[in-house]
């Protein structure tokens, strides 16, 4: 059985928040089933996850997002959407994760969390706004595959490997930040050329 130690909480927080902007839910019902079946002990403040009442909703959740999720148009319904549940439910697990934390180091956990997530969060969205109009349904059922795939497994990979998952997060984020940055340039270059 996995347990978080305090130098591995801020694994826990960056590869979980970064896992939560790309969904949420699977991130939650991942942690939530592993702690129920007694493979990592979270950290206290967390604990709630293994509740059956939170697996349960967080499951029916990732169910239909997993649907939604998949059916183009309704995917940037649902994602922007979710820019108000991923980026705050990231910034509270980070918060419950680093509880133990001084009140300033639980804040910066906290803001850290969101901005991971927001970042993941936002070029997952960006990326569907080029897929969604393809007029193929598989690219589209593809990536949410993939972005699911991604999100459990790093969830499950911070449980046993917290660094290895963390640095994970870390990469994909610093990709992401110079794609979105890369985009903007263009986008800022273009009304300027207009």
């Amino acid at each position: 059985m996995s347990t978080f130690t305090p130098s591995t909480i801020a694994a826990l927080v960056i590869a979980a928040s970064f896992a939560a902007g790309l969904n949420v839910y699977a991130t939650v019902l991942t942690l939530g089933l592993l702690a129920h079946a007694h493979w990592v002990v979270l950290p206290q403040g967390l604990e709630v996850l293994g509740d059956w009442g939170v697996i349960a909703i967080s499951g029916t959740l990732f169910a239909m997002e997993f649907v939604a999720d998949k059916i183009p148009g309704l995917d940037m319904i649902w994602n922007t959407l979710h820019t108000f549940i991923r980026v705050p439910v990231a910034g509270l697990l980070a918060y419950r994760a680093s509880a133990h934390l001084s009140q300033e180091m639980q804040l910066l956990a906290t803001v850290a969390g969101a901005a991971i997530a927001m970042v993941a969060h936002s070029s997952k969205t960006a990326v569907r706004a080029v897929v969604t109009p393809s007029p193929e349904p598989v690219s589209n059922i593809a990536l949410s595959t993939g972005e699911d795939a991604v999100a459990i497994g790093l969830t499950w990979l911070v449980t046993q490997h917290p660094w290895t998952a963390a640095t994970i997060a870390i990469a994909l984020t610093l990709l992401m930040i110079g794609w979105i940055v890369k985009a903007l340039r263009r986008s800022w270059g273009r009304m300027r050329a207009a």
